[in-house]
């Protein structure tokens, strides 16, 4: 019963319906995704970290997103 539950769980939460479109969470992630990238490139950093994070972020959307906000340090003060 449980095998059953995880694995309709996890066939729910996919991007994408069964004729390929997204589904509501694919729209979730890429309009958080669009939203990170745009963050990265408004933030005060070299170019080589804006380029990692985006990296991150494009390779790895949901996984990504949530290191980018927990790890990226933003908001802390240069002084």
């Amino acid at each position: 019963m449980l095998s059953l539950f995880t694995v309709s769980l996890l066939s729910s939460c996919s991007r994408f319906n069964t004729d390929g479109s997204l589904a509501t969470w694919g729209y979730i992630i890429l309009a958080l995704d669009v939203f990170a990238l745009f963050d990265i490139f408004r933030q005060n950093w070299g170019i080589g970290k804006k380029i990692l994070w985006a990296a991150i972020v494009f390779l790895f959307p949901l996984g990504g997103l949530i290191i980018y906000f927990l790890f990226a340090g933003r908001g802390k003060s240069s002084t």
